[in-house]
This record gives structure tokens, C-alpha cells and sequence, in this order.
């Protein structure tokens, strides 16, 4: 079911869908502060190289967005002193009905794979509302483990982190054994 699943370059075009998005009950539930403030007419007509944005898609239909960024080279340096060759994601599904299906299960997956296909990234970073507990538990099946509390703006968060050590291992355990 969840083959189909795929990341793809965000563009202009996608747009009305992630302003769309911006106003859902369950994206602005997870999103804090911040949710709804992405300028996304600015942003997705600038290309940078420490960031990548995307759409998460099932077959031809979106459904949700991820960014990848480099938050140490991030403009607004949003992480703060961090060390190199690290990376950090932003994930939600936007449409209602998508969620729950394993699709935001199989988008992480792709993202995780795309962040360590650079051999230097030695870890990734996310930071979920502190409150958010489900999200919390999400990524803890992804190989994530809590960091510690966080404020970012006003918004109480909990930073996660996955290296690619523990990446490697969660792959191994979702992974069929020999037969």
C-alpha cells in the first residue's frame, strides 16, 4: 500500500495546497507558534543550498511536506549552535484522511534515507511540541531518541535526535531476516 509513497521537489504550484494545509485543525495542532507562518510565496521560489523542501505524495496525489535542512548553515540559525553534518527535518500530512495510514511512516522513512545518502550527515535533528506525544512516540519508532526540553520561540518542544548508528539498527529490525 504504502509503495507508492514518494518524496518530490515542492514548487510554485503547490502553493494553495500548503496554505490549505496551514489551516487544518491537526497541522496547526502540531505545528505550535510557527504553524501557519511559512511564507510559502516567498519560500518556494527561492532554492538555497541548505534546504530542501518536498512534497509527500501517493501516487500523483499530495498529501503532506517535508523540509530537510542543514541547521547549521540555516539563515536564521533556528537550532542554535549546533556542530557540522548534521541535519533537520520538518514533516506533517496536510490532507486529514492520509492520516493514520502508514504513509507519514514510509515519507520518514525516505527522509531519513535521504539525509544519510550524504555519507558527512552524522545525525538528524527534529523538534516536536514537548506536549505532542503521540508525534513523540512517532518518531521514537523511527530510531529518534529525546535530547532534552527545548524553547523554541513560544513554543515548549522536546529535541529528538537520530544518528545514523541507530538509524542503521532500526532499518536492520524493520528489515525480513534470511529465509
Amino acid at each position: 500500500m504504502n509503495d507508492d509513497v514518494h518524496l518530490r521537489p515542492a514548487t510554485a504550484e503547490d502553493r494553495p495546497l500548503l496554505e490549505h494545509w496551514d489551516t487544518q485543525e491537526h497541522v496547526i495542532a502540531s505545528g505550535g507558534e510557527d504553524a501557519g507562518e511559512w511564507e510559502w510565496e516567498a519560500e518556494l521560489g527561492r532554492s538555497v543550498p541548505w534546504r530542501e523542501q518536498l512534497i509527500i505524495a501517493v501516487g500523483d496525489r499530495a498529501i503532506g511536506f517535508v523540509q530537510i535542512i542543514d541547521p547549521l548553515e540555516e539563515e536564521t540559525h533556528y537550532w542554535g549552535d549546533v556542530e557540522p553534518h548534521l541535519r533537520a527535518i520538518d514533516i506533517w500530512i496536510g490532507e486529514a484522511d492520509a492520516l493514520g495510514q502508514g504513509y507519514g511512516s514510509a515519507a520518514m522513512q525516505s527522509a531519513i534515507a535521504r539525509c544519510f545518502d550524504d555519507p558527512r550527515v552524522t545525525a538528524i535533528l527534529i523538534d516536536p511540541l514537548e506536549s505532542n506525544v503521540r508525534a513523540r512516540r512517532f518518531y521514537a519508532r523511527h530510531g529518534f531518541e529525546e535530547v532534552g526540553p527545548r524553547r523554541f520561540g513560544g513554543d515548549d518542544c522536546m529535541v529528538m535526535r537520530l544518528t545514523r548508528q541507530r538509524a542503521e539498527q532500526v532499518t536492520d529490525r524493520r528489515s525480513p531476516g534470511p529465509r
